[in-house]
């Protein structure tokens, strides 16, 4: 039956309609600001760990948080509180901060081509647990790394040499493989990703006494992990 309603009579009703739909993206918008000093202080090592974690659990899903980025961007001017600091090789493919659905302000990034540690990295590690406040140390590895193929293959080009030189050592540490020791042997080279990053790991605790004495004191926690290249998840090395 045809409404007699005049359409005046209707208009706040469509009004309220029009507006839903115009804030709807809007709604869609978590409340995500970056870490605060009190959220940062709050947080163990091994909560760190867990929230990366859970945030790689949704960029494997597809399903990261949506972010006012502008927001993000304001919020974090007057300062910065990030719980981890990730040293990452430098693949392009290997997005550390969506990797983990982070955003601006709440972890350092480290990267560097085969995800290897040296002066500056540890400065910078030391700066961003120590002075900063940085609960967690993550050392992230990927398949099929250009850099421990180079390094298995022998390398050498200008300041690359000496670069992959720091990844022989690993090379060294992997044992019981039979045929090729270079990059045609993709075990072999995914064996060798894998000691890498212990190497890393292991080297960051000796060549810190920062790093080192804060783990002992139980400040920080220092892991290792890969990252897939074909389905985006990250597995933590034991």
């Amino acid at each position: 039956m045809k409404s007699n309603r005049p359409i005046t009579s209707r208009l706040p009703i469509i009004l309220a309609l029009v507006a839903v739909f115009v804030a709807m993206p809007l709604l869609l918008i978590s409340e995500n600001p970056p870490t605060t000093s009190e959220e940062q202080a709050a947080l163990s090592p091994d909560a760190v760990l867990a929230d990366l974690l859970a945030g790689n659990a949704r960029y494997v899903e597809g399903k990261l948080t949506e972010r006012d980025i502008p927001k993000e961007v304001k919020a974090s001017a007057g300062g910065q509180f990030p719980k981890a600091v990730i040293l990452s090789c430098l693949d392009s493919r290997v997005p550390v901060e969506l990797v983990f659905d982070q955003g601006i302000g709440d972890v350092f990034v480290g990267r560097v081509a085969g995800n290897i540690e040296n002066e500056d990295q540890l400065g910078s590690m030391e700066f961003a647990t120590k002075a900063a406040g940085a609960k967690l140390v993550l050392v992230l590895g990927h398949e099929a790394c250009g850099a421990v193929k180079g390094a298995c293959d022998g390398v050498e080009m200008g300041n690359l040499t000496a670069l992959l030189s720091k990844i022989k050592p690993a090379i060294e540490q992997t044992k019981g493989f039979e045929g090729e020791r270079n990059s045609k042997n993709d075990a072999f080279v995914a064996k060798v990703i894998e000691e890498n990053v212990r190497q890393t790991v292991a080297d960051i605790r000796s060549r810190s006494e920062v790093l080192a004495e804060l783990e002992t004191q139980g400040a920080i926690k220092i892991v290792g992990a890969i990252y897939s290249l074909k389905d985006g998840s990250v597995t933590l090395l034991k």
